[in-house]
């Protein structure tokens, strides 16, 4: 009880932000996405036209580099039919893809119905770290 009270007390700014580089080991980095392609993409939505409809980008990349990636990420970027930014979000594996695997991603639309069904197209961006 007293620790959680305690918690309470910290100020925000000390407590490290979050992100996808968090997932990262300190001799790790973040590297030019040339050794990972993205072999196949779709937008998906369930349940259209109701407000439940959920839209995602399911996907797969490789690697095809030459050596072992220990970190990949794909940045979804979700538009409307004005081509307006809805969200950005990122998708990411942090186990080891070796040189020719392959790796299934879904990158979901964080949210539902009406700002779901405004989404009409996508665009991906792979990182990749070593």
């Amino acid at each position: 009880m007293h620790r959680r009270a305690l918690l309470s007390l910290v100020p925000a700014a000390l407590i490290p932000g979050a992100g996808c580089l968090e997932y990262l080991d300190e001799d790790e980095e973040i590297t030019e996405p040339g050794d990972v392609e993205i072999v196949w993409d779709d937008l998906v939505r369930d349940n259209p036209g109701t407000e439940d409809e959920r839209v995602a980008v399911w996907g797969v990349v490789r690697n095809v580099g030459d050596r072992t990636l220990s970190y990949i990420e794909v940045r979804a970027t979700f538009f409307d039919a004005e081509s307006d930014e809805l969200e950005s979000v990122i998708e990411n594996v942090d186990e080891d893809v070796t040189s020719g695997e392959e790796w299934a991603f879904e990158v979901e639309f964080p949210h539902f119905g009406e700002r779901a069904a405004d989404v009409e197209r996508y665009e991906l961006e792979p990182a990749t770290g070593v």
